[in-house]
C-alpha cells in the first residue's frame, strides 16, 4: 500500500466494478458462510497490520478484504450450480467432461481488456479460481439446454420404437434408429432443446429432413415431413416450429421419425423426452436462500 496508495485505489476500485457487474448477471441465491477459500482470518491480520502502519489505507485494505469474501463466496455460488448441472447430465447418460471439451474450442474473441486485480497488473489467484469456476458453470448450464427435452410433436401415440423391429417395406428384421409420433399431414414439428439448424432438405430414405445441432455432439433429425419452417444457420429454441409432419421419403404413412444421434450415432430418443424435463427443472431450480445484493 505505502508504495503507491492512488495506485491501489485505481485498482481496488476497478475490482469492486467488476464484481458488481458480476453480481448483477447473476440469480440472487450467493449465500452462506461455506467458501472455497477462506481468507477472514488472513484478511483481518492484514487490516490490522495496515491500520497500525499506513492509517490512511486502513479503509481500502477492509475495502479488499470484502471484495476477496464476496469472490469467494461468489466460486463456492459457481461450483455448486456446475455441479447440478453435472448431475442432471449424468442422469441422462451424458459425460459432463466432453461438455466442457466442446466448450474449450467454441468460436470466441475480441479486443484484450486486461483487468488488473492486483499490484502491477497481476491477478489475484482467488479471482483466477472464480474465472475458471464461473466458465465451467457457463458451459454446463449451456450444455443443459441442447439436452433434447421437448416432444418433438404434439401427438402422444408413437407408433414406432427405437431398436430392431419388422420392416413394414420387406418385412424382414431391421434396425430403426429414432421413435415415430403418428399425426396427420402438416400437424407441428418442434426443435426438442435449443440449437442450430444445420440441414433442411432431402435425404435418401428420410424423404424431407431438418437436423438441428445442439452442440457436444448432439444432432437431432426430423424426418418424412411435408413441409419446412426453418433455414440452414437459424438458432432455434426449444419448442420453436420447424416444420410439419408428412409422408415423404420412405414411409407407410404420415408421421414424424425422430432421431438423437451423439457423435453421429444413433441413441434411443424416449429417455431424454421422458427424463429430461424433470431432471432439468430441478437442476435449473433457484435455492431458496438469501439474496445476493444483499451480500455487497
Amino acid at each position: 500500500y505505502s508504495d503507491d496508495l492512488s495506485q491501489v485505489t485505481e485498482d481496488l476500485t476497478k475490482r469492486q466494478q467488476f464484481l458488481e457487474q458480476m453480481v448483477e448477471t447473476l440469480p440472487e441465491d450467493v449465500t452462506g458462510e461455506d467458501t472455497v477459500t477462506d481468507s477472514s482470518s488472513e484478511a483481518a491480520k492484514t487490516v490490522e497490520k495496515v491500520s497500525s502502519a499506513i492509517p490512511e489505507a486502513a479503509g481500502l485494505a477492509r475495502i479488499e478484504a470484502r471484495q476477496l469474501a464476496l469472490v469467494e463466496r461468489l466460486t463456492r455460488f459457481a461450483d455448486s450450480r456446475a455441479e447440478r448441472a453435472s448431475r442432471a447430465i449424468r442422469q441422462l447418460g451424458l459425460d459432463p467432461a466432453i461438455m466442457l471439451r466442446a466448450a474449450d474450442t467454441d468460436a470466441m474473441g475480441g479486443p484484450l481488456e486486461l483487468l488488473a486485480t492486483g499490484r502491477g497488473g497481476t491477478i489475484d489467484p482467488r479471482f483466477e479460481r472464480l474465472g475458471l469456476s464461473l466458465a465451467r458453470m457457463t458451459a454446463l448450464e449451456r450444455g443443459l439446454d441442447g439436452i433434447p427435452q421437448v416432444r418433438p410433436a404434439a401427438i402422444a401415440e408413437i407408433s414406432s420404437s427405437f431398436g430392431f423391429r419388422r420392416d413394414p417395406f420387406t418385412g424382414g428384421g431391421a434396425m430403426h434408429s429414432g421413435i415415430d409420433f403418428r399425426g396427420p399431414i402438416g400437424a407441428p414439428i418442434y426443435a426438442a432443446a435449443d440449437g442450430v439448424v444445420s440441414f433442411v432438405g432431402v435425404k435418401s430414405g428420410y424423404g424431407n429432413v431438418v437436423e438441428v445441432s445442439h452442440g457436444n455432439g448432439l444432432m437431432t433429425r426430423y424426418a418424412h415431413m411435408s413441409r419446412f419452417a426453418t433455414r440452414v444457420g437459424q438458432r432455434v429454441g426449444a419448442g420453436d416450429l420447424i416444420g410439419g409432419i408428412g409422408n415423404t421419403g420412405r414411409s407407410t404413412g404420415p408421421h414424424l421419425h425422430f432421431e438423437v444421434r451423439i457423435n453421429d450415432r444413433a441413441v434411443n430418443p424416449r429417455p431424454f423426452l421422458e427424463m429430461a424435463p424433470n431432471v432439468l427443472e430441478e437442476a435449473r431450480r433457484e435455492p431458496a436462500s438469501g439474496a445476493a445484493r444483499g451480500q455487497r
